[in-house]
């Protein structure tokens, strides 16, 4: 029997930093991807595809930070990893930073055509198969935290991440795609990283619905 295949496709919060550290990566035991890939078991394999300061289409300007634009990677990784039965896409924290000046409804639109659209309609390169959505809403942001507030990086962004809930929710409606809002997930001390127990928690929740997708 074939593994069922989901790609995680994210930003940091996927690749697994740890919250207030110096570019730490949570543990195989630790990190979401891993624990969900632990609790699903041997009918599935899950890929990670997480990038620290992957955007949804913005370019990042820093030096360093070139490649950040998740759009351009989207199609390649698709490709590469073929045959994709679910992708997970938790998306837009970085697109809500100061820099940007992006709204929640102008997030919402460049997530939909550059993200949703590209995935649905990617059709399996071995087979007449097309790749099922779950879309994860990221975290909200506490403004108040360590690295949130460095240089007014996400400077007004707390009550944007919280209308990507609804923002997102009526874009899956839309395309029939799963959705998994931000409800109790928690960065930690930095304001933006989700925390060790928000890591387990992701998993488990998305566990429960990838299970119901798949039954």
């Amino acid at each position: 029997m074939n593994k069922i295949r989901i790609l995680c496709y994210g930003d940091s919060n996927t690749w697994g930093y740890i919250s207030g550290s110096d570019h730490q990566r949570y543990g195989n035991d630790e990190r979401w991807t891993k624990i969900l890939e632990s609790n699903l078991g041997n009918d599935f394999e899950v890929i990670e595809e997480g990038l620290n300061s992957r955007t949804i289409i913005s370019n990042d300007p820093r030096p360093g930070r070139e490649g950040r634009s998740g759009y351009e990677y989207l199609i390649p990784c698709l490709d590469s990893h073929d045959p994709i039965d679910l992708v997970v896409v938790m998306l837009g924290s970085n697109e809500l930073k100061s820099m940007y000046n992006k709204t929640a409804e102008e997030i919402g639109e460049m997530f939909e055509e550059y993200f949703v659209k590209i995935v649905l309609n990617r059709k399996s390169q071995i087979s007449d198969n097309y790749p099922k959505l779950l879309i994860v809403v990221p975290p909200v942001v506490d403004e108040n935290g360590e690295y949130a507030k460095k240089d007014n990086a996400f400077e007004g962004t707390a009550q944007k991440s919280k209308e990507l809930n609804n923002i997102y929710k009526n874009i899956a409606e839309k395309y029939n795609c799963y959705f998994l809002s931000n409800e109790g997930l928690k960065p930690g001390i930095d304001g933006v990283h989700l925390d060790k127990n928000s890591h387990r928690k992701l998993a488990n929740l998305l566990q429960t619905k990838i299970e119901g997708i798949f039954k």
